[in-house]
């Protein structure tokens, strides 16, 4: 058993490190433990993503409604009623290069993100 002793006045502190036994099997099982980890790890990752899939199920909602429209039918909804609200015969100036980005971070910028200036 290892135990240090330590005197501050007249107050005695014991601290012990539990059985030698013990401290020897730690190298062992680590050991152990690294060179089967591959065939621990992978039995504890499915328990753990089986119970997560049982949380999920009961937490979630399970009904997803019907979309009559698709995604692609949306988009070129949007973008034909974007087409018609602009006025076709106001048109800036080619001199002052709006097209032109002043920064790479704006080349390729999402449309809802352009800003209206």
């Amino acid at each position: 058993m290892l135990s240090q002793t330590f005197e501050d006045g007249e107050i005695e502190v014991r601290i012990s490190v539990g059985c030698a036994e013990t401290l020897t099997m730690l190298p062992l099982l680590l050991a152990v433990l690294r060179s089967y980890a591959p065939y621990i790890t992978l039995p504890v990752a499915a328990v753990i993503g089986i119970i997560g899939y049982k949380v999920e199920g009961l937490v979630s909602d399970k009904y997803t409604p019907y979309e009559k429209s698709s995604i692609e039918e949306k988009r070129e909804e949007r973008l034909l009623d974007e087409n018609l609200s602009k006025d076709s015969i106001e048109v800036d100036s080619l001199k002052l290069k709006k097209f032109v980005p002043r920064t790479i971070f704006e080349k390729n910028v999402s449309p809802s993100l352009l800003s209206k200036n």
